[in-house]
């Protein structure tokens, strides 16, 4: 049996500093949303359409720049547009930190959006890394992602409740520096390289957005950023208003929530791993998902109350895992940076649409119109994945040939 070599200790100091700097960007992005619905009422020009703008409009412009900035940092290196990028996301926190009126934290969103290394970030991972230890190094920066997602939902609202929304923003902007300072100093100089499973490419483009499978795949992660960024329109109001909890105490629900939301996963990871049956695990997360959300939206027992924020959280953990696992098993040759390009756009996309539209519908329909929203999206999702997947894990069908 062949055996794995270990990374050297060049690749896990430079691993281990670029899922650290990546998890400082994400910390400071997720820690707004528990928090926006709420303190941004107090603030000049707020109103549901507003603040549903601030929420995501760092997606709108994540999403434009981040395949861009990926193909500059091949011509210029990766490093100075990271560090071009983390400027920029400094910037766009000291907006937000200083901002009087919604529309001041729409703009400093937006500006943090600009600084949109990610596809950098993963192609320098690449550079430094051996091909057979790529995915090992992708897999601890996507773990960084998911831990900043968990701490942002607890530390955001201890924050916020010490100094308000614009300590968030401070920290945040305090954390991109921190950043800047860890790529300067702890991230060598090297060659930037060519990569065909990191890094869209412009040949490949028309190929991935023919592909039918990654179309469904690509429309599945809109419309689940779609309905979270909605959902936080109302999700901190219900835990304030509904559940009783002060602001500063929010995160005495979120964090035994996101705990138990991880064995609640189990479920649907034993499904379609163990079970082999991918496919009705990820339509049993999209049920799962809006039927959470119906009974957090509606006045409900308190009891229930938490066992829809734990099964809300377990659905998304479970579908942002498995939907970017899905995309590299159905993607066709050398086309995996492409159409992971091509999928975290979508997911930026989703992300803007779902603040904008979410906030347009509530002030005009109220919770209830809201709700209506998430279903119809969750809806359109099923109808979307239906046949994405067969369950016949006997005869290992790939993804490509549904």
């Amino acid at each position: 049996m062949l055996t794995q070599n270990p990374m050297t200790a060049l690749e896990r100091r430079v691993v281990a500093t670029l899922a650290l700097l990546y998890s400082f960007r994400m910390l400071g992005l997720f820690m707004v949303l528990p928090l926006l619905a709420l303190y941004a009422a107090d603030l000049r020009d707020a109103s549901p359409v507003t603040i549903g703008v601030a929420l995501g409009a760092y997606g709108a412009t994540q999403a434009l720049l981040q395949i861009p900035l990926g193909w500059l940092s091949d011509r210029l290196g990766r490093k100075p547009v990271i560090l071009g990028g983390l400027l920029l996301f400094a910037v766009g926190s000291a907006v937000a930190a200083l901002a009087d009126s919604v529309t001041m934290i729409a703009v400093g969103r937006a500006l943090q959006g600009a600084g949109a290394i990610s596809s950098s970030v993963m192609a320098l991972a690449a550079d430094v890394t051996a091909p057979e230890q790529r995915t090992k190094a992708m897999a601890v920066i996507g773990i960084s992602i998911g831990m900043s997602f968990a701490l942002a939902m607890i530390f955001g609202p201890l924050l916020a409740g010490w100094g308000g929304l614009s300590a968030v923003f401070w920290v945040t902007a305090a954390l991109a520096v921190v950043g800047m300072t860890i790529v300067a100093l702890g991230v060598p100089d090297v060659a930037t390289q060519h990569h065909d499973d990191v890094g869209a490419q412009r040949r490949l483009f028309g190929r991935a957005l023919q592909d039918p499978v990654l179309l469904r795949l690509d429309g599945s992660v809109f419309i689940l950023h779609f309905m979270l960024t909605a959902a936080f329109l109302v999700l901190p109001g219900v835990v304030e208003n509904t559940m009783g909890f002060a602001r500063d105490a929010h995160w005495r629900v979120y964090l035994p929530v996101l705990l138990a939301s991880l064995l609640a996963m189990y479920p649907l990871l034993r499904l379609s791993e163990r079970q082999g049956r991918p496919g009705l695990a990820l339509r049993a997360g999209v049920i799962l998902l809006p039927a959470a959300l119906v009974t957090l939206f509606w006045r409900a027992e308190f009891a229930l109350l938490w066992v829809a924020m734990v099964l809300f959280f377990a659905a998304v953990n479970y579908l942002e895992a498995v939907l970017p696992s899905m995309v590299s098993k159905a993607v066709f040759a050398h086309g995996k940076g492409t159409a992971l390009g091509v999928y975290a756009t979508c997911q930026f996309l989703g992300a803007f649409a779902g603040g904008a539209v979410g906030g347009v519908v509530l002030a005009a329909a109220g919770r209830p119109g809201l709700i209506w929203l998430i279903l119809m999206a969750a809806l359109l999702w099923l109808i979307l994945i239906w046949g994405l997947e067969s369950d016949r894990s006997s005869e290992q069908v790939p993804l490509s040939t549904a």
